[in-house]
């Protein structure tokens, strides 16, 4: 079996890279670093080292990789002939790499006209969704009725930390052991992947939420508290006693906010915040606060991770939501002149004021509940520095 998988950076070989060995795929990596491509070609396997006391390795093999700058006739020669097509590449480059795919599903329309998936694993809600449509802005018109009966973009959640690291093996890629790869079987195309670690549900959305509300809101607490509070890493973060009691509170919160709007059972949900809390405490997977905490600009976004919980907390329970807003001051506090956004957002604070820089970048309006508990906080957090 064939896979294509855009993005040979740590999370597409530590992680989906990793599974596809597993399930038995020859994975070609795609990807623009001629020296990781080159290592591929040249070693065809790596390890991944699994980030724990036992530091378990996994040799995966079958591997081979194509640098789509130099190489694009190759990219769209491996979709022709894939069994599935993976991406790993961030959000911003999924539109990048658009119309590559579109040159190699048109290809295998052509030559190969059999269903194929293509599955973005990115960190980001309807990462597939997306694709499709940057895919389909390439394709004619008269192929897309063909390309959408034969070709699935099946939206994803995937969860895996991968925390920032040099080794002396270009290849080696250092990984926590729990991993989560959730899948939307309703839109895949013809059979569906005999992926062991994959979960196929029929409606994604639930387990988009949990994984936003739960993984992505809980690790901002150490990130912008821990920040604020100036820890330099997760781990330090961690071992402090206030910013366990915010980060309990704050997924205790967003937990309600499933449960009221999923029926997430109430007992497992709490058994899932533990998991989650005992994985920001894995001194093998820490990472800096400002890599964590980058891009506060987007993460205070009206869907995002600190926001959107906090505005369902308040739709279902009526109820304030104090542990929340608390991390959301810490955010909107947030200053590192290392990141854009950092710069970006305390330059509005400057300007137009707390209030205003929030309803700015989150689209809350004046006189929001959650606007006024967030200006609360932003004098209750100042004791966190005493």
């Amino acid at each position: 079996m064939q896979a294509v998988h855009f993005g040979a950076g740590n999370i597409g070989r530590g992680f989906i890279g990793a599974l596809l060995y597993q399930a038995g795929y020859h994975t070609t990596f795609v990807d623009v670093n001629d020296k990781v491509i080159e290592e591929l070609n040249n070693k065809q396997q790596y390890n991944v080292i699994l980030a724990a006391e036992n530091k378990e390795q996994l040799t995966v093999k079958n591997v081979s990789g194509i640098n789509s700058m130099q190489n694009p006739d190759s990219v769209v020669a491996a979709i022709e002939k894939a069994d599935i097509v993976t991406t790993a590449v961030g959000p911003n480059i999924l539109p990048i790499i658009a119309e590559l795919i579109a040159k190699g599903l048109r290809a295998r329309l052509a030559s190969n006209p059999t269903e194929l998936n293509i599955i973005a694993c990115e960190n980001m809600v309807g990462g597939s969704t997306l694709l499709k449509e940057k895919v389909m802005d390439h394709v004619p018109a008269e192929e897309q009725e063909k390309m959408a009966t034969l070709f699935g973009f099946p939206d994803a959640a995937v969860d895996r930390i991968v925390p920032n690291q040099v080794n002396e093996d270009l290849l080696e890629v250092s990984v926590e052991p729990y991993y989560e790869w959730v899948v939307d079987r309703s839109a895949i195309k013809g059979e569906v992947p005999n992926i062991d670690g994959i979960t196929f549900v029929e409606d994604l959305t639930p387990y988009i939420e949990r994984k936003l509300f739960t993984v992505n809101t809980g690790h901002t607490v150490p990130a912008y508290i821990g920040h604020y509070m100036g820890y330099k890493t997760i781990n330090e973060a961690m071992h402090d006693e206030k910013v366990l009691e915010i980060l309990s509170g704050t997924l205790n919160e967003s937990g309600e906010a499933l449960i009221q709007t999923y029926g997430f059972d109430r007992d497992e949900h709490q058994t899932y915040i533990k998991k989650i809390i005992g994985r920001f405490q894995n001194p093998y997977i820490s990472d800096e606060v400002t890599r964590v905490g980058r891009g506060p600009i987007r993460k205070l976004g009206a869907k995002d991770r600190l926001i959107r919980p906090a505005s369902v907390y308040l739709e279902t329970t009526g109820k304030e939501p104090v542990f929340l807003a608390k991390t959301i001051a810490a955010a909107l506090s947030y200053q590192f002149d290392e990141d854009a956004e950092a710069v970006e957002l305390q330059e509005k604070v400057a300007q137009q004021g707390y209030e205003q820089a929030l309803q700015s970048v989150s689209g809350l309006e004046a006189g929001s509940p959650l606007v006024e508990s967030v200006m609360k906080q932003l004098e209750e957090i100042k004791q966190l520095k005493a």
